[in-house]
């Protein structure tokens, strides 16, 4: 995967004002809309970019039934989702 690559994400956020995403949903490479489900937020950290803060999640994920983890932004200003990274499973296979 090359780049920030956007992702339409499912967030609950809390009376307190902090966001959690719940699921993501994304196109494979056979052009497919897959649903991946967020297992937990292992961390999350607050980025100030120049003019554009963003918040950090690495998150556990099952993705038809394989785990993984992955790295969302969330653009603070832009309300917009982008997915960083992903780390493979067993053997090197892709999760997402």
């Amino acid at each position: 995967m090359e780049g920030k690559r956007p992702v339409d994400v499912i967030s609950l956020c809390s009376a307190e004002g902090d966001i959690r995403p719940l699921r993501l949903r994304l196109e494979d490479e056979s052009q497919q809309l897959r649903r991946v489900d967020i297992v937990e937020v292992v961390s999350v950290k607050q980025i100030p970019y120049v003019g554009a803060e963003a918040y950090v999640f690495v998150c556990r994920v099952n993705f038809g039934g394989k785990p993984g983890l992955v790295e969302l932004e969330y653009g603070i200003r832009s309300h917009t989702w982008r997915l960083l990274g992903e780390y493979t499973g067993k053997r090197g296979e892709r999760v997402v």
